[in-house]
């Protein structure tokens, strides 16, 4: 059985992260959008500087998973001013659940997902909330399944020529 841990991202693992930013969200969306696209996006959401600020957020924590000591996704969370939306009063984002395709089917993303939902009923949040692409129907039945509804919808730009739409899910923590 496969060794899986949970580890804090902190600055000094910025490219680290960088690079597995990239190749997760790579894995994940090239089939709907172009090479230069994918390089608009990573050039803004996945400098090095934005990540590093992203790091030193108080308002925001990182956490790398791990199979048998090597790193296969990251979740990324936030609150407060941290959040990219302010749409709920006294809650907790939900940003990124990333996992290499070669540990899918490990239960990795659920195990990041539940791990954040503890995080935020730990820290006393009234609502966690996140962000899905309209198009991403299996991770739409997986929140759902955990009782997240949606509330509203928000453009995420990937590119100056494209932009995608987020539905936002939300699941009262009381």
């Amino acid at each position: 059985m496969a060794d899986i841990t949970l580890e804090k991202i902190t600055a000094q693992d910025v490219s680290l992260l960088r690079d597995l930013a990239i190749e997760t969200f790579t894995e994940t969306f090239a089939h709907d959008n172009t090479a230069e696209q994918l390089q608009d996006y990573y050039a803004s959401a996945y400098s090095l500087e934005t990540m590093s600020a992203e790091l030193e957020d108080p308002e925001s924590l990182q956490f790398f998973v791990r199979v048998d000591g090597k790193v296969a996704g990251f979740l990324k969370v936030n609150w407060g001013q941290a959040q990219t939306e302010q749409e709920l009063e006294d809650s907790f984002e939900i940003q990124r659940i990333y996992v290499l395709q070669a540990y899918q089917g490990l239960g990795l993303g659920k195990k990041l997902f539940e791990y954040a939902l503890q995080l935020a009923q730990e820290k006393g949040f009234k609502w966690a909330w996140l962000g899905v692409w309209e198009r991403n129907f299996k991770a739409q039945n997986f929140y759902a399944k955990y009782g997240f509804e949606k509330f509203a919808e928000h453009a995420f730009p990937v590119s100056e020529d494209k932009v995608d739409l987020d539905w936002l899910l939300k699941k009262s923590l009381g």
